[in-house]
């Protein structure tokens, strides 16, 4: 009988998988940069703010387009997982316990026949940016022609661009994210342009500083793609022989990522 790594071609569509070239290309941002000049005029900010909408909401189509089915298979395990007494670290509030939930969902992917990697990017402080650390999880998947396509899940996506002194329109297109994201990088990495974008512009219409940990270069070294193994069900373990995975997702200007041993 397959495994349901081997049945996941049938949740993907290689049409979608291929064609990254057409995703770069279409979805360039026409306002270009985090470092261009906004306007203030009332014009140029509604033109903006629509603008940058209709960008995120193709993008969102086409990553909804790709591994619908495969997201969906997702989210009935993650209700199952959390139905359950997942927490194992004891913390008072259990059931919010991202850490302890995202190692349970490991496991039950893995037992289900998924090629699944617990994932930490570590980064050091530099002048530029602060220092820290991240997780999330990488499936990787097979389509029908036998291509390996890694698939990133992250469990607090729409949390990661919360902004509370933001703008309504920043705040609307926060509002238009998923929950929890799982899908290829090149969709994650343009989501995460557009909205840094909109994040330096909202917080410049309130006349506020935008943080550093909030551009996207900085953003993205969450999702750097060091991969570790864990096999205990409690507890990661971090191999000195782990050997990092190939980085997939397209940025400049930060620190390599380190591997937590």
């Amino acid at each position: 009988m397959d495994s349901l790594e081997e049945k996941v071609s049938v949740f993907m569509d290689e049409h979608y998988f291929s064609n990254e070239s057409e995703l770069h290309g279409s979805l360039e941002d026409p306002w270009g940069s985090e470092n261009s000049s906004d306007s203030d005029e009332p014009p140029e900010k509604t033109l903006y703010w629509e603008s940058k909408e209709a960008l995120l909401q193709e993008i969102l189509e086409r990553y909804q387009l790709t591994g619908s089915k495969l997201r969906q298979e997702f989210g009935r395990i993650m209700e199952k997982v959390k139905t359950s007494d997942f927490c194992s670290c004891f913390k008072p509030n259990s059931s919010d316990c991202t850490t302890c939930l995202r190692r349970r969902l490991v496991a039950e992917l893995r037992d289900r026949g998924f090629t699944t990697n617990l994932c930490i990017s570590k980064w050091r402080t530099t002048n530029k940016f602060p220092g820290g650390s991240h997780e999330y999880i990488e499936v990787i998947a097979s389509t029908i022609t036998r291509k390996q396509i890694p698939i990133l899940i992250e469990l607090e996506f729409r949390d990661q661009f919360q902004i509370a002194k933001a703008g309504e329109e920043y705040q609307k297109l926060v509002s238009c994210l998923p929950e929890f994201y799982v899908g290829k990088p090149d969709y994650l990495t343009a989501i995460v342009r557009v909205m840094c974008k909109a994040a330096k512009k909202s917080m410049k219409e309130k006349k506020m500083h935008l943080g550093p940990w909030r551009k996207s270069s900085f953003m993205l070294m969450k999702w750097s793609s060091f991969n570790q193994t864990w096999t205990s069900d409690r507890l990661p373990t971090y191999s000195h022989a782990a050997q990092p995975s190939q980085s997939y997702l397209s940025f400049s200007g930060a620190p390599t990522a380190v591997v937590v041993t």
